[in-house]
């Protein structure tokens, strides 16, 4: 009787440990899903609105502006954001809110991404942090999930404060 439960509790284990470890690789190395929480992203993603982050992109280094991204904080490394990526290391980013009169402009580092909200009135973003590491990327958002009327590919960018340079055309 004992051998049999702890036959049976040994198997149950290892079969945990085995989904375990293949579930660890599979939000690690393919995606996850996240909830999205805040106004930053508004009108293109809101409030409770469910995504799926690949995270091959990251890996492969193919992050490109206009992607929807989930990092980690800069200040939090325990929250994650979900910002735009409106400039790559050696662009030319617009510092300023929309409604400043005067422009000011700054260069991207190397190893960096600059990062902004749909919503430039109501996001925390690269314009008070400066460019994040292109290290604190988790993944790239390429579907949204939830709410079903909106799912599908996300748009682009509301704001139009990207700006493709000639070499990004090719």
């Amino acid at each position: 009787m004992f051998r049999s439960v702890l036959g049976k509790t040994l198997g149950f284990v290892g079969y945990t440990v085995q989904y375990g470890c293949i579930a660890h690789c599979a939000f690690e190395y393919i995606g996850e899903f996240v909830v999205c929480s805040g106004p930053s992203m508004e009108p293109t993603i809101v409030n409770h609105d469910i995504v799926f982050s690949e995270r091959m992109s990251r890996l492969q280094c193919k992050i490109q502006k206009g992607d929807i991204i989930i990092a980690k904080s800069p200040f939090d490394p325990n929250m994650n954001i979900c910002k735009r990526v409106t400039g790559l290391e050696g662009d030319k980013v617009c510092t300023s809110s929309p409604s400043d009169l005067f422009k000011a402009h700054t260069y991207v580092p190397k190893g960096h991404v600059w990062l902004e909200g749909d919503n430039l009135r109501n996001s925390s973003d690269s314009r008070s942090y400066g460019p994040i590491p292109y290290a604190l990327i988790r993944g790239r958002v390429c579907l949204k999930l939830w709410p079903l009327h909106s799912f599908g590919s996300l748009s682009e960018s509301p704001t139009r404060r990207i700006i493709k340079a000639w070499s990004d055309s090719d």
